[in-house]
């Protein structure tokens, strides 16, 4: 009974350390006022911090109960992968932009026309990537 306890508990504030440092990473690199900036929506800025509570939520329910089952079918399936895919590209371009990792390579390679085109490569190659990974199966064991 113990051993569970103990478990249980290791679990549970490994988890929190670990949510910690995820909203922490996205609060330093200020992804959601960015966000918000470039939409204009700062009049719903209750409703983005919900649902981000939310997310992180649903996530950890999702993590922790994976014979968890939503019976909402493919639409939900679609809905739930476009904002993963959203959520994920953000997050790794406002860190891109934070460590400043696009201008050192531009003016590395000496770059100086058609930065655009190579962003836009990134992200389609990106989608790509993800759209041959799923049809093939290739997480599948």
């Amino acid at each position: 009974m113990f051993e569970h306890f103990l478990l249980g508990a290791v679990g549970f504030m490994s988890g929190l350390a670990v949510a910690g440092g995820t909203f922490a990473l996205i609060v330093a690199i200020s992804v959601v006022p960015r966000i918000i900036g470039m939409s204009h929506t700062a009049k719903q800025l209750f409703r983005y911090e919900n649902m981000i509570i939310l997310g992180g939520i649903a996530g950890n329910l999702i993590t922790v109960f994976p014979a968890l089952r939503i019976p909402l079918g493919s639409p939900m399936l679609i809905l739930f992968g476009l904002c993963s895919g959203i959520q994920v590209g953000c997050l790794v371009m406002a860190l891109a932009e934070i460590m400043n990792v696009f201008p050192i390579i531009f003016r590395r390679v000496k770059l100086k026309v058609g930065m655009q085109w190579v962003i836009t490569s990134l992200a389609v190659g990106k989608v790509l990537g993800g759209l041959l990974y799923f049809y093939r199966q290739l997480g599948v064991g």
